[in-house]
């Protein structure tokens, strides 16, 4: 069974750094796109970065400049680095991935990390 495990998330003062960090755990043949997004209360769940397989990387406007997504194929992880947090940044944040398995392609999503800017 394919699962992804998010971790990182916590409280921070704005300007801070967190990183986040997922892996794809379980069995299947190859993970595509990996990315980020957000939900923030009463809000939609909104794309926040997004990488693909060969590194070729895309983010919400809201973020540019101050994150940055990488992925390891070895490990099948995603991180998103998050510089120069702001109040606006606090969601819950939930990794997603296209993963490649025996029975098909298929999207999972994390359990979701909570993110809280505030001092």
């Amino acid at each position: 069974q394919v699962q992804l495990v998010e971790s990182g998330g916590g409280l921070v003062q704005p300007g801070g750094s967190l990183r986040l960090s997922c892996a794809a755990t379980g069995s299947f043949f190859s993970i595509d796109t990996m990315g980020w997004y957000h939900q923030a209360p009463g809000k939609q769940r909104e794309l926040v970065a997004v990488v693909t397989s060969d590194g070729s990387s895309y983010y919400a406007d809201s973020v540019k400049g101050r994150f940055t997504i990488s992925r390891d194929n070895a490990k099948n992880m995603v991180y998103l680095q998050m510089n120069s947090l702001e109040s606006e940044d606090t969601a819950v944040y939930y990794c997603n991935a296209h993963i490649l398995t025996a029975t098909g392609p298929y999207a999972y999503w994390g359990q979701g990390t909570q993110v809280t800017v505030s001092s």
